[in-house]
């Protein structure tokens, strides 16, 4: 009996301390971006097959290791700052210069879904920094993979 409480104990604290439960446990992303669009997954879909935009995974390399959007680009947005619309820059970490220099040109930005807070904070910096066509994946990679779509 004593093996039996111990064993599922262990199995709930594994389970509670995967990267997974993490992301679970953040509030949902806002709805609403300013500067940029929210575009769904068949909009971003439909921008890779036309090639009319560049998409960059903001995800840590690991994940991207694990799979990505088709084409993606890993651009690792490493974040310290709180889970908020109005979050603390200063306190992350994002490259802007594997942006392309064109601010005119099409970027998608995603990371794991509505609680990936890093896609979110990508797109909203990436807009403060003039790039004028900032498109945010939402839905992310969870949002991508929920339709079958192919990933690399």
């Amino acid at each position: 009996m004593f093996t039996r409480l111990l064993l599922s104990l262990v199995v709930a604290l594994t389970l509670a301390s995967t990267p997974s439960a993490a992301v679970d446990s953040r509030p949902e992303t806002p709805t609403t971006i300013s500067h940029a669009k929210i575009i769904s997954v068949d909009e971003a879909r439909i921008l890779l097959e036309t090639k009319a935009a560049r998409v960059f995974d903001t995800r840590n390399a690991l994940n991207f290791g694990k799979g990505h959007v088709p084409g993606a680009t890993l651009l690792a947005y490493k974040e310290k700052s709180e889970f908020a619309a109005d979050f603390d820059a200063s306190q992350d970490s994002f490259d802007l210069s594997k942006l392309p220099a064109d601010k005119n040109a099409t970027i998608v930005i995603y990371s794991h879904g509505p609680q990936g807070w890093k896609s979110y904070k990508a797109a909203v910096l990436s807009a403060r920094a003039g790039y004028r066509n900032v498109l945010w994946m939402r839905e992310g990679f969870a949002g991508w993979t929920a339709l079958g779509l192919a990933v690399e």
